[in-house]
């Protein structure tokens, strides 16, 4: 299939799939004249990258997580480990944006948002 037919059946945009081939993370397909002509098991590998993605791997880790897709003989504890440490990484994160999102909203509620010049919002932007 075309690059097209590829990122309509995966769910990834054309461009990053070229941008998955430059990198390295998918192979370049074989040309059939000037197309990319695209495999089921091609397919496969994006949706794979995808749902990567959608749990907020990075690209090494989603490299090495392909490499233990295709290791019939991983140890099902190194992925376990990146998914646990991934999920560590999402709480830190989670707990940042909600301290700053505490900080907006009480910033939001100090403001009198009427016709004054004075602003907490932005003066606390200012420090």
């Amino acid at each position: 299939m075309n690059i097209g037919a590829a990122s309509d059946a995966s769910g990834v945009s054309q461009r990053m799939i070229r941008h998955y081939e430059k990198i390295a993370l998918v192979p370049a397909p074989p040309r059939r004249g000037s197309y990319r002509d695209y495999s089921d098991a091609d397919v496969h590998r994006l949706r794979f990258i995808a749902n990567a993605r959608d749990l907020g791997f990075p690209i090494e880790e989603i490299r090495t997580l392909l490499g233990l897709w295709s290791d019939r003989d991983r140890s099902s504890a190194e992925v376990k480990a990146l998914a646990e440490a991934r999920a560590a990484e999402l709480g830190r994160k989670v707990r940042a944006l909600e301290s700053m999102r505490r900080s907006l909203t009480g910033l939001a509620q100090a403001c009198h948002g009427d016709d004054r010049p004075d602003c907490p919002i932005i003066e606390s932007l200012a420090k």
